[in-house]
């Protein structure tokens, strides 16, 4: 087995803003490495508890970037990947991966670390599955030493394989699959595929396919059965052949919060047989891997705990320049939101500190007696209401109560979000978040629900009415406040 290293050694992650990347970054800092992250909204890692991490901006579809990001990195870990943007993703996450490899060989870069997806190339039926081991062959093509791991399904808090897995048991009494749900699979717990991203720093001649998976081979069928008996729940699932995938990831769009050009090429993958047929990986890395049983249990949780580090929240940072401030009334990545945006003529601080002062004595700023009738009618449930109030008129602390709200994260003077503990066929968090603008801010305010089932649908519906009258009125208010604010303290123009 080589050698443990033992020199801190100077690391690129990519998709630092993901589920992996997330999670990776802190566990590089605890071994005391030197890291670096590339992101293409560098706002969106604002307020992480990394010490020391070097943020730099970034798209890597741009190779006029890759100087500035890999100069002087002796490792690169390769996390990204755009299933997401759209129907061609392979041709665009190829020459991604070719470029980013001929600019790490200019850069002097030693090795690139690479999570790719487990199959075997001749059985392969998916286009997403091809697609991530033809991204591996690309890093691999130029010359640069790779290691590339590749996995079956991740098992983990917020990981888009679990999260399809647990709100399909959590919703569905009644499971209507394709048959493909009886193909067999190899899943793997987070916490072992950071060990092994991890670890890889400490076997510097490691290069070349390491097949990792956990300690169980099971069916999407046994997966699913397997979470329902965890839980204490009864699920029938009966599968039939679907002849299109699109039909099923049109299904998962609607009772998952995983959007379809997701979906859509995970229920592909269903078709190919992911398991572990190379077992070099136990010779060489130290790891244990989990159970899937394990593995759920943890996720669980962490999710019961609130210590959940990289989940759908992760994205929910949205605002930017270019996007306009028109309302949006839809869904994203299957919570359904109400979302407003305004500019304001005062500083981020000064809205910020405006919008926290939201609540209490002072009450919601429009509509307070519907706000009121709420607490009323989540009281007479056996919730909490609005009787809390909150511990301080201006100041707010994450895990404290606000009313019927509780204080979920607060990055000043950026984001503040709430999460929602009234009496409800779901859950729910209303978030405010800011930023700075030519005319002063930009704020965005959204107002998140997951439905657990069809009677989340009909609340959510049932109350839109009273959100067009409350959520308009109380960002107006929030907006007019906040430059009552700034006017009041701007000094005054010396007299003529």
């Amino acid at each position: 087995m080589p050698e443990q290293t033992s020199t801190p050694l100077r690391v690129l992650v990519t998709g630092a803003t993901g589920y992996i990347g997330g999670r990776l970054v802190p566990r590089l800092l605890e071994r005391g490495h030197h890291v670096r992250c590339v992101a293409r909204n560098p706002s969106r890692l604002a307020g992480r508890p990394w010490p020391g991490v070097e943020i730099v901006p970034g798209d890597l579809e741009e190779p006029d970037i890759f100087w500035n990001v890999l100069d002087g990195i002796d490792v690169a870990y390769y996390l990204v990947h755009s299933m997401a943007a759209g129907r061609y993703y392979r041709e665009r996450d190829r020459l991604m991966a070719l470029a980013f490899a001929a600019a790490a060989q200019r850069a002097g870069v030693k090795r690139i670390i690479y999570l790719g997806g487990l199959g075997e190339p001749d059985f392969i039926h998916s286009p997403h599955l091809y697609s991530r081991q033809e991204v591996g062959r690309a890093l691999a093509s130029v010359g640069v030493p790779v290691l590339e791991f590749r996995a079956a399904v991740i098992v983990g808090s917020g990981s888009a394989s679990f999260e399809m897995i647990r709100h399909i048991v959590e919703r569905l009494p009644l499971i209507l699959a394709p048959t493909e749900v009886n193909t067999s699979c190899q899943p793997i717990g987070i916490r072992s595929v950071l060990d092994y991203l991890v670890e890889a720093l400490d076997h510097p001649d490691a290069r070349g396919i390491f097949e990792i998976g956990g300690r169980d081979v099971l069916s999407y069928r046994d997966m699913m059965q397997r979470y329902a008996r965890i839980r204490g729940l009864r699920r029938l699932i009966v599968s039939f052949p679907v002849p299109f995938p699109e039909l099923a990831g049109h299904w998962i769009d609607l009772v998952t919060p995983i959007p379809y050009s997701i979906a859509e090429p995970l229920v592909e993958s269903l078709r190919t047989q992911v398991v572990v047929k190379d077992d070099t990986v136990r010779r060489t890395f130290k790891v244990e891997p989990t159970g899937y049983d394990e593995a759920v249990r943890l996720a669980l949780i962490r999710m019961a705990e609130d210590t959940v580090a990289t989940t759908w929240a992760s994205s929910l940072s949205s605002l930017g320049a270019e996007q306009a401030d028109e309302d949006v009334l839809g869904e994203h990545e299957g919570m359904l939101l109400d979302r407003k945006r305004r500019r304001v003529r005062a500083a981020p601080q000064r809205l910020f500190e405006t919008i926290c002062e939201l609540g209490g004595e002072q009450g919601w700023l429009a509509g307070n007696w519907l706000w009121q009738l709420r607490g009323l009618m989540d009281r007479l449930v056996g919730g909490t209401g609005m009787r809390r109030g909150r511990r301080h008129p201006r100041d707010l602390r994450v895990g404290e109560p606000l009313d019927f709200w509780r204080v979920e994260a607060v990055d000043a003077p950026h984001l503040l979000r709430l999460r929602a503990e009234m009496k409800l066929p779901g859950s729910a968090w209303l978030q405010f978040e800011v930023q700075p603008d030519k005319m002063g801010s930009r704020v965005e305010q959204t107002a998140f629900f997951e439905p657990d089932g069809l009677l989340g649908y009909l609340y959510w519906y049932a109350v839109l009415p009273f959100h067009r009258f409350i959520f308009p009125g109380m960002i107006d208010a929030i907006k007019a406040n906040a430059e009552r604010a700034e006017s009041a303290t701007a000094p005054s123009s010396p007299a003529p």
